[in-house]
C-alpha cells in the first residue's frame, strides 16, 4: 500500500498473498466459477481460521483490532488473485454495519458467526430506479404487531446468492428520496415472503434480487435507529468504494506483471516483443497509472477513520475516479498487447479486465464520483446523491 505497515499488518499481507499464490491459482478459480461460495466453501472457513474475517474489527467486537488498513490489505490480495469469496459484501459492508450499529445481542447472533465463517451476510440497498442515490428508496418497513412488515424490491445484492441473511434498507417514513426515515433490517434467508432470484455477474461473482412481500421481522432485527440509517449507510458505502479501489490495485498489478512477462517471452521476428520501444513506453504508462492509484487509495483509506464527512467523501471519490480510469487503461493495454489471447476465457487477462470493469461501476462509477467531487470541492448547496 501507500504507507508504512506495522509488523502485524505486514504479516497479514504476506500470509494472504502466500496463501492465494499457493492455494488459489487461476485454474482453481476457473474450476470454482459457478460453484457455491458461501458458508459451504472450504476456502471461506480457512479465511476464518486465519483470522482474516476478523481482521477489520476491534477486539471488543471479537476481531484482531484492525480497521480500514487491514481491510485494504486483504482486498488488494483478493484483487491480485481474483478471489470469488464474498469478503466485500459480508465483511466490509455487513460486518462494518453490525460493528457500528449492532447491539450486543445482534453482534453475538450475526457478527460473531460471520467472523467464525459459519454465516455470510449481504447488503440489499440498491433498487431498480435508484442507481447511485442511496436515499432513493421505495421499499417500506411498516410497524405491525410488535415488529415490522417489509415490502419492496432490491436488486444487485452483491454476494447475495448464498447469503445466510440480508441487511435490507427500507423506508419507515418520508418521501422516496428523503434522507430521513431510512432503516436497516436483518432479514434471514428463510423468512416467509422473501423471494431470492440469484444470478452470476460478468466478473464471475454472484448477486441476486430480493422481492419482499409482507416479510415480518421483530424489533430485534433493526440495526440502530429505524429512521436514521442514512449517515451510517453513506459511510459504509464509502468504505466499500475504498475497498474495491484497493482490490483494483491487486488486479492492475497482476495485469502489469502478466503483460511484462508476456512481452519478455513472446518472440516476433527473432526478438522479444519487449524490445519494441513503443511497447516499453506503454508499460511505463501502465505502471504510472497503478502507482497514482496506490497513493489515492492510501489517502482514501486513511480518511475513513476521520470524523470529517466532506474530506472523506472527496478522498474516496478521488480514489474511485483514479481506480476506474487506471483500471480501464491497464486492462485495455494488457488485452491489446496480449493480442487475441487477451480476450479468451483461458487467459487470466480477460478475467482481470472483467473484474476491473465491474469495480468501476460498483458504488458509483468514475463519472458519478467526478460530479460528487466537483460539488464538494465547490462547496455547492445542491444535495449530494450517494453511491450504490
Amino acid at each position: 500500500m501507500g504507507w508504512t505497515l506495522t509488523p502485524e499488518q505486514s504479516m497479514l499481507r504476506d500470509s494472504a498473498e502466500r496463501f492465494f499464490r499457493e492455494h488459489y491459482t487461476f485454474d482453481m478459480r476457473r474450476a470454482a466459477l459457478g460453484a457455491a461460495t458461501g458458508v459451504e466453501s472450504n476456502t471461506w472457513r480457512q479465511f476464518a481460521e486465519f483470522g482474516w474475517l476478523a481482521a477489520p474489527f476491534s477486539e471488543a467486537d471479537g476481531g484482531i483490532g484492525g480497521g480500514p488498513v487491514e481491510a485494504a490489505i486483504m482486498m488488494e490480495a483478493i484483487g491480485r488473485s481474483l478471489v470469488l469469496e464474498p469478503y466485500l459484501p459480508a465483511v466490509i459492508l455487513c460486518g462494518g454495519l453490525l460493528a457500528a450499529l449492532g447491539s450486543d445481542a445482534q453482534k453475538k447472533a450475526w457478527l460473531q458467526p460471520l467472523q467464525e465463517g459459519t454465516s455470510v451476510l449481504a447488503l440489499a440497498f440498491v433498487e431498480p430506479q435508484s442507481r447511485y442515490d442511496l436515499n432513493d428508496c421505495m421499499s417500506t418497513a411498516r410497524e405491525h404487531d410488535g415488529g415490522y412488515l417489509l415490502n419492496g424490491h432490491k436488486t444487485v445484492v452483491l454476494g447475495g446468492a448464498h447469503a445466510s441473511a440480508y441487511i435490507v434498507v427500507a423506508r419507515t417514513l418520508g418521501g422516496q428520496r428523503s434522507s430521513d426515515g431510512l432503516g436497516l433490517f436483518i432479514v434471514p434467508r428463510a423468512s416467509k415472503g422473501l423471494d431470492i432470484i440469484a444470478y452470476p455477474t460478468i466478473d464471475g461473482s454472484n448477486a441476486c434480487e430480493l422481492r419482499l412481500q409482507d416479510v415480518r421481522v421483530g424489533h430485534d432485527a433493526v440495526l440502530g435507529n429505524p429512521q436514521g440509517a442514512a449517515v451510517a449507510l453513506e459511510k459504509i458505502i464509502d468504505a466499500g468504494a475504498t475497498a474495491v479501489a484497493a482490490e483494483s490495485l491487486g488486479a492492475m498489478a497482476a495485469l502489469l506483471d502478466l503483460t511484462l512477462d508476456y512481452l519478455r517471452t513472446r518472440q516476433q521476428f527473432g526478438r522479444p516483443l519487449g524490445a519494441n520501444q513503443a511497447l516499453q513506453h506503454r508499460l511505463v504508462d501502465m505502471h504510472i497509472a497503478l502507482e497514482e492509484t496506490r497513493v489515492l487509495v492510501a489517502n482514501a483509506t486513511t480518511s475513513l477513520e476521520t470524523g470529517d464527512a466532506d474530506s472523506r467523501c472527496k478522498a474516496v471519490s478521488a480514489a474511485k475516479i483514479q481506480a476506474g480510469k487506471a483500471g480501464r487503461l491497464i486492462g485495455q493495454e494488457a488485452v491489446q498487447m496480449h493480442g487475441a489471447m487477451g480476450v479468451t476465457d483461458e487467459s487470466p487477462v480477460s478475467h482481470y479486465f472483467k473484474r476491473l470493469t465491474a469495480i468501476d461501476v460498483c458504488f458509483g462509477n468514475a463519472s458519478w464520483h467526478e460530479q460528487r467531487f466537483a460539488r464538494l470541492a465547490l462547496d455547492a448547496d445542491t444535495p449530494i446523491g450517494q453511491p450504490a
